[in-house]
């Protein structure tokens, strides 16, 4: 049962950083598109 305990909790540690590394890099892509010359081909 414990083992079954501390599997959920890594996979819950490992979702939350997964989530805040999605973020980041969504928000660095944003900043990116906004910081960029425009295209004007």
């Amino acid at each position: 049962m414990k083992k079954l305990i501390l599997i959920a909790a890594l996979a819950a540690v490992g979702y939350v950083v997964y989530r805040q590394i999605s973020a980041s890099q969504a928000e660095q892509d944003l900043w990116t598109e906004a910081t960029s010359a425009p295209d004007l081909r």
